[in-house]
């Protein structure tokens, strides 16, 4: 038997996405969003209503996107319940630092070490924002034989249904593999 819960935002997983700005002094800001993903092959999309982020990505048209990970939960939750325009030093009361990315004008978070780094190419009225991904970086210390490694990331989802941030598990199967043993 199924049990009905009405109209609810319960997207499995929800990738925590921490997402970087600069404002108009170049001051960075990060807040934490966990309604957005892939959008298409080179683009993501984040639906942001209004905020500090939002108006600092319509001046800079660009922003980063990071994955929160077990060890910077909360951190990764304060900047996402505090506001930058009511607390102007929550990146460093969360004990973050930044580096200037190469390819946008928007942040690096140094403690988050997978980001996607993105020019702005729509704001809509409503808060949807897409952005071109032109550039991955990611920390040394999460590869493995030059590639991401989801274990050494340990990037965690938000579940909306209890409220919690949980770890990603483990590996269950091969992508685009695993279904031709039904052809």
């Amino acid at each position: 038997m199924r049990k009905n819960f009405g109209s609810k935002p319960w997207v499995y997983p929800q990738p925590v996405l921490m997402i970087g700005t600069y404002d108009e002094n170049g001051k960075p800001n990060l807040m934490n969003a966990a309604w957005g993903g892939q959008y298409d092959s080179k683009e993501v999309m984040l639906c942001l209503s209004s905020h500090k982020t939002t108006d600092n990505i319509k001046l800079k048209k660009a922003f980063t996107v990071s994955f929160a990970t077990a060890a910077t939960v909360v951190p990764c939750d304060y900047v996402g319940i505090v506001s930058a325009n009511k607390e102007p030093d929550k990146m460093a009361k969360a004990g973050f630092t930044t580096t200037k990315s190469e390819f946008v004008d928007a942040p690096i978070i140094n403690e988050l070490p997978l980001t996607l780094e993105c020019k702005l190419l729509k704001f809509n009225e409503d808060g949807v924002v897409v952005g071109e991904i032109v550039n991955v970086s990611a920390d040394e210390s999460i590869l493995t034989d030059g590639n991401v490694d989801y274990r050494k990331l340990d990037a965690i989802i938000f579940d909306p249904t209890s409220a919690a941030y949980i770890r990603l598990g483990e590996k269950v199967g091969n992508a685009f593999r695993d279904g031709n043993k039904l052809k």
